[in-house]
């Protein structure tokens, strides 16, 4: 276990994007943007003992836009979970049976993604594919390398590291190895300043301090309905557009929108162990957590 300052950091689908960033008001009439797909990410990599890896996640999106939250995405080769989007395919998080886990948050785009680009929901499971989450960063690399695809942020990790990738943004070029610790991701690059970021880093601090491991913290998180205080300027993407206030909180309810479903995975130290998985088909808020660890069975089929 590192140091406990350490410990606290900052179905392939259509060959295009299919979903799209809509703007809507706020109270004062001003516009503001809901961003589809998974807008909470956080990962304790090297954190707990025993589980390298522990991951949490909300993926909001509108209402009545169809969806998987858990099925097998590749049956063998390796065997891949994960969330579908029925509409454009895709998923926002994918796990396979060696440990390797990919999530992503979709970059806000005044005038929506691209249709000429290729649609992020293919990247996770391009990334599920490697045996490692070091192989499965290359990988993705290579992908960036080789096709345009929308923008967006993605972790990638495993029992042996943790990498993050910023797709076709002004981040640094290629994967970045994270150190051990507890990795918060949202709407917004990693590593820059968000009320949403460090709420939840502090939730989950004081639930640490207070003796509750991190695996029996996240659900209370997941389903925190808190919008943090915006700082003055009100509440804003870093490059300056105004986004809806309930959009802050880890878990979302506005007009037609909000989190569809959440996920809790954890990989234990022991190599031949296959990931737990937990889902709420649902806001986590009134859907239990249930336990998805049957899909692993090849009876389960797809």
């Amino acid at each position: 276990m590192p140091p406990h300052h350490d410990r606290w950091s900052g179905r392939y689908g259509p060959p295009h994007e299919g979903t799209v960033v809509e703007l809507d008001e706020d109270s004062n009439g001003r516009a503001t943007t809901i961003v589809p797909d998974v807008c909470l990410l956080v990962i304790g990599w090297q954190f707990v003992d025993g589980w390298p890896l522990v991951v949490g996640a909300n993926r909001d999106e509108w209402l009545d836009r169809p969806a998987t939250a858990i099925t097998v995405l590749q049956d063998s080769h390796p065997r891949i979970l994960g969330g579908r989007d029925e509409r454009a395919g895709g998923t926002w998080m994918a796990v396979n049976e060696h440990g390797v886990v990919c999530g992503l948050t979709n970059t806000p785009m005044p005038d929506g993604p691209d249709p000429t680009k290729l649609s992020r929901g293919r990247l996770p499971l391009i990334a599920a594919r490697a045996r490692t989450a070091v192989d499965a960063a290359d990988a993705l690399a290579d992908e960036l390398d080789a096709n345009p695809y929308n923008p967006a942020w993605l972790l990638v990790g495993d029992r042996e590291s943790l990498n993050y990738l910023a797709v076709g943004t002004d981040g640094p070029a290629g994967p970045q190895r994270l150190d051990p610790g507890l990795h918060v991701l949202e709407n917004a690059a990693f590593g820059v300043p968000s009320v949403k970021v460090d709420h939840v880093r502090s939730a989950l601090h004081n639930a640490d301090a207070g003796g509750r491991p991190l695996w029996e913290a996240l659900p209370g998180v997941l389903t925190d309905h808190t919008v943090p205080g915006a700082p003055s300027g009100g509440h804003r993407f870093p490059d300056g557009r105004e986004r809806r206030e309930a959009t802050l909180a880890p878990c979302v309810h506005s007009d037609g929108y909000g989190t569809r479903s959440s996920t809790l995975i954890r990989v234990g130290a022991a190599t031949g162990d296959l990931p737990e998985i937990l889902v709420a088909d649902g806001p986590p808020c009134t859907s239990p957590f249930v336990d998805a660890g049957h899909l692993w069975s090849p009876a389960a089929g797809s």
